[in-house]
């Protein structure tokens, strides 16, 4: 497909006389075309970012996307920004099926009127457009890593549109969950792949890995199960998974992608959920991962490791002397002396339940700061 995209850049550069780029949807560099009749291939800051690097730059994309390329269905001008380097150039829609899969970019130095609907080589060029738009509606699901990243974490706009296209790629019930890898140390070890067929994966600007996973039906998760197990052993110790909860369809993969990367701090940080944490199965802890740091009052007392674990084990069972001294393996009277030093150092009565609540939150948040590395929806 790629030497057919390439002959079709060839010519739209030639109908129109000017150097042409095809694009993806996420602006990946598919095909491009200096035309020199003139000797001479007009160059800006983007198209030579866009040739060296394979693609652009989010703040690119956003630049571009702004003029409304992704919701355009006819040839379209964008500005030219001296200080940005970025010179006017015509866009093309790359469409099939009321879609945008793409776009072809023009160099045209300002020549061409997008509006002139009588322009013969104009309207061959939005041909070939539609044809490349026909090309790229079949490519296979290999190419959808940069489709899930922009429904992961693109603008509305893309957004949307990369959701939908990922979901003509589930089969069955629609059902899926989002998982995300967290490889300890934050690299991936040198070409590592992803360990699963008929998966959808990208790996994000800080870090993690996500990965679209479909399911056999909502209540299947085997898939799930063998996909984390084969990755982890494929991944450094210390290295953990969260899984999302299940859904049907594409619309709320944000939303799932801070499930997952919820889930996999805590199995990060959280010996009984590690390595696999499921957002459905952490309970309380879903709380904790919502609290960007503890109390302010907490941290005299997370100054001290023995009295931290110590309020963490009291709370834990649920307040009972008797059940906490046995899991720290101290006397009564130790773990009595114990809590009255953390009352002393954080002001709070632990007789209270608002005290005890605060308390334990700022405990849970404090682990999940400390004891994984910070992963962001």
């Amino acid at each position: 497909m790629r030497d057919d995209l390439q002959e079709l850049v060839d010519e739209v550069s030639r109908v129109l006389a000017a150097p042409a780029t095809l694009e993806d949807a996420t602006f990946t560099l598919l095909a491009f075309c200096a035309h020199d009749d003139s000797g001479v291939d007009p160059m800006d800051a983007v198209r030579t970012r866009s040739i060296l690097t394979r693609g652009s730059a989010p703040e690119t994309r956003r630049w571009f996307e702004e003029f409304g390329i992704a919701s355009t269905t006819r040839p379209l001008r964008t500005p030219a920004d001296a200080a940005a380097g970025i010179l006017t150039r015509i866009v093309l829609p790359v469409r099939h099926d009321e879609r945008t899969h793409g776009y072809l970019w023009l160099l045209d130095d300002g020549r061409i009127d997008p509006d002139d609907d009588g322009d013969p080589a104009l309207a061959r060029a939005v041909e070939l457009a539609a044809e490349a738009g026909r090309l790229l509606a079949d490519r296979p699901a290999a190419d959808l890593g940069r489709t899930l990243a922009d429904a992961l974490t693109g603008r509305p706009g893309a957004r949307a549109q990369a959701e939908r296209r990922l979901a003509d790629q589930l089969s069955g019930d629609g059902a899926q969950v989002l998982v995300a890898l967290a490889p300890a140390g934050g690299r991936l070890p040198l070409h590592w792949r992803l360990p699963a067929a008929g998966a959808v994966a990208t790996v994000l600007d800080d870090g993690p890995v996500a990965v679209l996973l479909p399911l056999p039906t909502a209540t299947d998760l085997r898939p799930a199960g063998a996909l984390t197990a084969a990755s982890l052993r494929s991944l450094p110790r210390g290295s953990a998974a969260g899984v999302s909860a299940v859904r049907s369809g594409t619309g709320a993969l944000a939303g799932q992608w801070r499930e997952a990367c919820a889930a996999a701090r805590v199995a990060a940080a959280v010996p009984r959920y590690s390595p696999v944490a499921h957002w459905d199965e952490l309970g309380a802890w879903r709380l904790a991962t919502e609290l960007s740091a503890p109390d302010p009052a907490l941290l005299p007392l997370l100054a001290d490791p023995v009295l931290t674990e110590t309020a963490e084990v009291y709370l834990d069972c649920a307040g009972s002397a008797v059940r906490a001294a046995e899991a720290l393996r101290i006397h009564r009277q130790t773990l009595y002396y114990r809590l009255g030093r953390i009352a002393g150092l954080t002001g709070l009565d632990l007789a209270d339940g608002d005290a005890r609540l605060l308390l334990h939150a700022g405990l849970r948040a404090a682990r999940l700061a400390g004891g994984s590395r910070p992963l962001r929806a």
